[in-house]
């Protein structure tokens, strides 16, 4: 037998390696939606600290809302949580920054209050604005999102000075009137002034 011929039958006698399918070329991953929020959380848990509020900076949390179609923003004081419109993002990271900055002047001023009863757009929330970088904010955000108008159909009367007030939502919770706790018992809920219901509709 030839050299040639020995060298063929000892090649088929020697177990085949298979050969393994090369890996897939990795894809660059995108950023989720979960790391942006870990982004702005951690903005927003930076200006707190700077203005030596450490226990408000470990509870605050931020998140994006997609279901939010008028509103730029929302804050819940009681859970310390903001939560924002993604369309925020069209207008440019400016407008995202100032609106973080207007929600979390709210979770700020009710943090400073404590237990004492604040006007939602009153004196502490504009101090909380000034301190957080935003001058001359006004209450209201002025960016051109469609607006859906809700008609008020839960009418509230403070039994003491008769203020009344319309709402959209019932209240959930114990509300007094705002001005009679002040005038009366230095801004501190008062049973005295809870507001009564009127009605739920009006015309």
């Amino acid at each position: 037998m030839s050299l040639a011929r020995q060298l063929d039958f000892l090649t088929r006698l020697l177990p085949t390696r298979r050969q393994e399918p090369l890996p897939a070329p990795k894809q660059p991953e995108i950023p989720a939606a979960a790391d942006r929020e870990v982004g702005i959380e951690a903005r927003a848990r930076e200006l707190l600290r700077a203005l030596h509020c450490d226990d408000l900076a470990q509870r605050v949390r931020v998140r994006w809302n997609p279901r939010m179609r008028s509103t730029a923003g929302s804050a819940f004081v009681a859970k310390a949580l903001i939560t924002l419109n993604p369309r925020l993002h069209e207008f440019g990271d400016a407008e995202v920054d100032r609106t973080l900055r207007h929600e979390l002047a709210h979770l700020l001023a009710h943090h400073r209050a404590g237990r004492r009863r604040i006007d939602p757009h009153g004196p502490e929330w504009q101090q909380a604005c000034h301190d957080l970088g935003l001058r001359d904010e006004k209450r209201c955000h002025t960016l051109p999102l469609p607006r859906r108008e809700l008609a008020a159909r839960h009418f509230y009367r403070c039994p003491v000075c008769v203020q009344e007030v319309k709402r959209v939502r019932p209240f959930n919770r114990k509300t007094a009137c705002l001005d009679c706790c002040r005038r009366h018992n230095r801004g501190r809920y008062d049973e005295r002034f809870r507001f009564v219901k009127v009605s739920d509709s009006r015309k």
